[in-house]
């Protein structure tokens, strides 16, 4: 199985690469891209250099153009895909049918992937995206079970790719209006969820407060670690009783998984991150690498260490193993 990484910056990118990463995924600094933050992504320059680099140590490079075109302005995607094409991309990670259109027809000999934000759960919407625009592989959404799983990549003729560590969506991505409805920045059109901008803490009466926009998402007692506030993971008060309605707000670690994961016929595993720095990308990327060198060689998956690098300093397998869907 290929080990995807994610980078948010060149130097990001290198530190995968020179982590063990068979591949990196990134994006340009515009909209294009759902990671669209202040200090992130790449410009068409860095995008040049950096796809050259990895080249240089035989790792690929994924171009991200994964948010919805707004109407009017959908020359600024395409002319994403197309410097993406230009600057020596192995694959595009696109969303949108009307951008898959464009890539499909303007650059026929270029790798499609389809992106978790077109949010294909089933071998009919997999096989549609297929049979349209030549898509090479699909990134399945972070809410399928383990044998639903199974069950798609048995049934679609392309290769599938499922996240194994780092933040946790609960939704269907592409198809969640949460953020947009508190902060009015959408992550699908402009590749923002929960925006830093939009993100407060207080103290009130020696508990700490999270808050985004306007909603109060949380409230964590003395030495409880805070969270960073998503409306999907608040916690809820109804009555007496208070919890999570879908997942805490942990990180996905799926490193126990891997050998059930390769039985289901998955091709690629995606690391989440791209906000992340330099030193978080290499701790995560080494030990995923010795994890899946441990798999091939058929050893026991050496423990990952990386209990501090989660959200929380803790984590969860998601819906793999859990019910809340």
């Amino acid at each position: 199985m290929e080990l995807i990484c994610p980078a948010g910056t060149p130097a990001a990118l290198r530190a995968a690469v020179d982590a063990g990463a068979d591949a990196v995924y990134c994006g340009f600094n515009d909209e294009t891209n759902a990671r669209n933050f202040p200090g992130l992504n790449f410009s068409r320059a860095e995008m040049r250099e950096a796809i050259a680099y990895a080249h240089a140590q035989d790792a690929r490079v994924l171009v991200a153009v994964n948010t919805f075109p707004r109407a009017g302005s959908v020359p600024l995607w395409e002319r994403a895909v197309d410097d993406a094409v230009a600057a020596g991309a192995d694959a595009l990670i696109v969303a949108d049918i009307g951008l898959l259109a464009y890539a499909a027809a303007a650059h026929p000999a270029q790798r499609l992937h389809l992106s978790v934000q077109a949010a294909a759960a089933n071998p009919d919407a997999i096989r549609f995206y297929r049979e349209a625009f030549g898509i090479r592989r699909v990134v399945l959404p972070r809410v399928l079970a383990m044998h639903e799983i199974a069950a798609i990549a048995r049934a679609v003729p392309c290769e599938t790719e499922v996240f194994v560590f780092g933040g946790l969506c609960v939704m269907e991505e592409g198809r969640c209006s949460l953020s947009s409805y508190a902060t009015g920045r959408s992550p699908n059109m402009h590749g923002v969820c929960s925006p830093a901008s939009h993100v407060g803490y207080r103290d009130e009466g020696g508990r700490m407060v999270s808050r985004l926009g306007d909603f109060t998402i949380n409230r964590f007692g003395p030495g409880e670690p805070a969270a960073y506030p998503t409306l999907c993971k608040g916690r809820f008060r109804a009555g007496e009783t208070s919890g999570y309605l879908f997942e805490e707000p942990v990180s996905l670690d799926a490193a126990a998984l891997l050998p059930a994961l390769r039985e289901a016929g998955v091709t690629a595993l995606k690391i989440e991150g791209r906000q992340r720095g330099r030193a978080y990308i290499e701790a995560v990327v080494r030990a995923f690498r010795r994890a899946l060198d441990a798999l091939d060689a058929g050893r026991p998956i050496p423990p990952g260490g990386l209990q501090a690098l989660t959200e929380g300093q803790t984590s969860t397998e998601g819906a793999y193993r859990k019910g809340w869907r």
